[in-house]
């Protein structure tokens, strides 16, 4: 139709089942899945066990997904890259280091005249006067950004190229370029 639309694009898979888990060994349903291909020697032994028991190439990425009902996918099966209109994606932001409060939390800095001195980037007002005599719980200060779990909800799949497992996401996903992704059917349906 002529329309310009932003994507990012995702190998998603291919994906294998490694173990399947259930309610009378574990407790629980959920598959564990493995993704990207290692060679062997870079895998510790229990993990070279793990793999063999499953009769399954060594992964890089082994992640676990619960599910409501297991009984469909069986071990060593591939899981390809076919998936609805809408998915929530969940990664690892970009790291930003130690960050001030400008940046971190989008404060406003303090005038740059009339007497503020060199510390118009700085927090400004820590809180109350001597009736607490502290610094308060939750206040927002510089410190650590990013390295934290994101989710980016109701992404529009744009294209599925289920040949080369590949699909493309409208807009922006978390986490920097190679960086591993999960994607998941959307919880809010629009």
């Amino acid at each position: 139709a002529g329309k310009f639309v932003p994507v990012t694009v995702v190998e998603a898979g291919p994906c294998v089942v490694v173990q399947k888990k259930t309610v009378e060994n574990d407790g629980y349903e959920s598959i564990q899945v493995g993704f990207g291909d290692i060679a062997q020697k870079k895998v510790s032994k229990p993990l070279q066990g793990h793999f063999a028991k499953a009769d399954v190439a060594c992964k890089r990425v082994l992640r676990e997904f619960r599910l409501d009902d297991c009984s469909g996918v069986n071990v060593g099966e591939i899981i390809k890259a076919d998936v609805g209109d809408r998915v929530d994606a969940c990664g690892t932001s970009k790291g930003k280091g130690y960050a001030g409060t400008i940046k971190r939390y989008h404060f406003s800095r303090l005038k740059e005249t009339h007497g503020s001195g060199p510390v118009a980037r700085h927090a400004g007002s820590m809180g109350a006067c001597s009736d607490p005599s502290r610094v308060m719980k939750g206040k927002k200060l510089p410190g650590h950004m990013g390295v934290e779990r994101v989710t980016v909800q109701n992404l529009t799949v744009v294209k599925v190229d289920a040949e080369n497992n590949l699909i493309a996401l409208k807009g922006a996903i978390p986490g920097p370029k190679g960086g591993i992704v999960y994607l998941t059917d959307s919880v809010k349906k629009a």
